[in-house]
Order: C-alpha cells, then structure tokens, then sequence
C-alpha cells in the first residue's frame, strides 16, 4: 500500500519546502499522512473546477503548483469558496499538497519544464540559489595514522565530491613542537623540541556536518592537543534556482519564435504577445515560468536574445524594452507553467517505481487561466 506519507516524502525531496521563498505556503495542506494514495491528480491551480475533477475522479491526492492558502484567513467556513474548497476535500478524503516556489527553484523544475517544451538546450538558472555551505577541515597527523584519519573524517561527513567519497590531498611534511610541564605528549618528551614527519589532510564537507567531523577528528587523533584548521569555502551558485537560460537548437526569427512558443504551450485566450522585431534572429532565451517582470534586470545581465515569461505588466515591459534587448514574448500564467506538471508526474512514478510501487496518474487539462475571452 502507497500512503500519503510515501507521497509527501518523495515529493519533498524533488521539491525540498527549504528552497521556497519565505513568503510562500507550500506543502500538505488537507489529508492524513497514513491514508492510502491510489490515485493522483496534477494540476497548476487548486480552483473550485480543478477540486470538483479531483472528487468526481475518486482522486486521493491532489498536487498542485499554486497554493490555496497563500494569504493567511481568519475563517475556512463555508460561507467563503475557499472555505468550501477546504471542507469538501476533507469530506471526500482528497488530501492536497503544493510544490510552489520550490518547484521553481528545482532542478529540474518549473522552468526546466518551460524551456523543455520550447527545445532550450544547454540551460542554466537564471536567478541560481547558492549551494550548500562547504568547509575544508586541515590537519596533521603522524603519518602512520594517515590512512585511519581518512576513515574517521570520510565517515563523519567529509570528503563527498559528486559521485566520489574519501577524497582528500595529502602532502608530507615536519610537525614541531615542545611539550610544556603539565603536558602528557604522545611523542615526545616534556621541555624537548620534538620534530615528527606528519601528513597534512585537507578535506571538504558540507557545513551542518562541521561538529561531526571535528568530533571525529578530535576522537581519532593520537596527540593531545591536535592542530587543525576549519576554513568557511567561499559561497557557490548551485544548479537549482528561478527561471533558466539556454539556447535554441538553431536561430529563428523573432516572430517564428513567437509562433513556436505558441505551438509548444497550450492554447489560452491570452495567446502570445510580443514585442520587438520581428525579423531579428533569437538564438539565446532566458525562460520564467509564471510571473516574470521582476527578473529584468539579471535577463538584461545575461545578454540574451529573447525573454520568455507571464503576466508582463505595461510599465516594467516599456521600461524593459527602452534599452532595446532582450525581446519579450508574453504568455498566459498557467500556459507557462503548465508543462511542469508532466515533469512531476514522471519524476513521482520513477521514484515509486525504484520504491516496489505505483500510483495512477493523470494530468489536469483544465485551463484555470484567469481570462475566458479576448475580443
């Protein structure tokens, strides 16, 4: 049996909660942990019809990429629709969880799924979060001891590069140093100059695992005050984060571009808008999923050729378009961020697939767009 819990926790790892924004409200929102999941809905919006398609289709969970609650309410009574949303999913026993900020900043991600459906090879983040905290712990031990200080620091956490453990850079050297009285020196004799021939290991490892490995270090060591350094490692960008930048298998015409863009999302009354010229190549795209006009700035700082988002208001867009790069091609909010939703939906059944189990999946086609007609 698949709980809600096995659900979430996969989930959670595509989508960790800690890389959404502090303003955001992600995660479990109705459902218990131990209910059994058979069925899972996808879907960008959790709208009255999206909710209706979840209870009528005997649906357990329903994931959605835009939260229900994302500004706080003093009441979820019935007398208001998300009130309603709310108890009729309790009653129907359809738990809902959001993927919202932290799906954009996934890799791969909501705008992953973007620049997918319109060919962008070679992405990068556009806005990328910065990787995890590193250090380098160095120290010197007698050589002798080289190899079972590698174990202890590997095993406590240092040491971890990509696909590779244990690695570490070693060189030998001369230790000295003279045991003062009061002193109990492994090597050595008190009031003496001792001089050893000792290894200096240097070793990454992640920060939050810094006590751990010093524990280990401390622990391992023959002498009695061991000497070593803990350096903080200069912060990184990761591969994770908002929008990404990549290029088009081969130049196109602004306004070919535009209608590849349209071809590639689904149809939405808002349609494409764009502005620039038209006859002028794109080749470099950087992509946002949903709302974008607050990124201009490092869009600009790529150099790209065209930008690709939603919801562009008039005054950022003039403003945008006065220094003349990139060209901007307009589409609707859920359009952009529709394609994310097949991603989810391949990434959970993979996982429950290398986990012995499954869950039946569809995909919602409900267009929640805010906007049901253009004249």
């Amino acid at each position: 049996m698949t709980t809600l819990a096995d659900v979430i926790a996969i989930l959670d790892r595509l989508y960790n909660p800690a890389w959404a924004e502090s303003w955001d409200a992600v995660g479990l929102v109705t459902g218990d942990p131990e209910q059994e999941v058979r069925r899972v809905l996808f879907a960008v919006d959790p709208m009255r019809a999206v909710v209706d398609e979840a209870i009528e289709g005997g649906f357990d969970l329903l994931v959605t990429h835009h939260p229900l609650l994302l500004r706080g309410v003093n009441s979820v009574a019935t007398t208001t629709p998300k009130g309603r949303v709310i108890h009729d999913l309790i009653r129907s026993n359809v738990a809902l969880q959001v993927c919202h900020t932290n799906a954009d900043n996934a890799n791969p991600g909501v705008s992953d799924a973007l620049a997918a459906a319109i060919g962008l090879r070679d992405t990068r983040p556009l806005k990328a979060m910065p990787a995890e905290p590193m250090d380098k712990v160095v120290v010197g031990v007698p050589v002798a001891e080289t190899q079972a200080m590698l174990d202890a620091l590997a095993k406590a956490g240092a040491g971890q590069i990509g696909d590779y453990e244990r690695a570490a850079w070693t060189v030998t050297g001369e230790g000295t140093f003279r045991p003062l009285e009061g002193a109990n020196p492994t090597i050595g004799t008190v009031g003496d100059i001792e001089v050893v021939p000792e290894d200096r290991i240097e070793m990454i490892l992640p920060r939050r695992k810094r006590l751990a490995v010093v524990e280990a270090l401390l622990a391992t060591h023959s002498y009695e005050e061991p000497a070593y350094d803990v350096y903080e490692l200069a912060e990184l960008p990761s591969e994770r984060g908002g929008g990404r930048v990549g290029v088009l298998a081969e130049p196109l015409p602004l306004a070919d571009f535009a209608r590849l863009v349209a071809e590639s999302l689904p149809r939405t009354e808002h349609g494409v808008r764009v502005s620039g010229d038209l006859d002028r190549m794109i080749e470099t795209v950087a992509v946002v999923g949903g709302a974008g006009d607050s990124e201009f700035e490092r869009v600009r700082a790529a150099g790209v050729d065209a930008y690709l988002t939603a919801d562009l208001r008039h005054h950022p867009a003039t403003e945008a378009r006065a220094y003349g790069d990139p060209a901007l091609v307009d589409v609707a909010h859920w359009a952009s961020e529709w394609p994310w939703l097949a991603d989810a939906e391949r990434l959970l059944l993979a996982e429950l697939a290398a986990q012995g189990s499954t869950v039946d999946t569809h995909i919602s086609t409900l267009c929640t767009d805010a906007w049901t007609l253009r004249i």
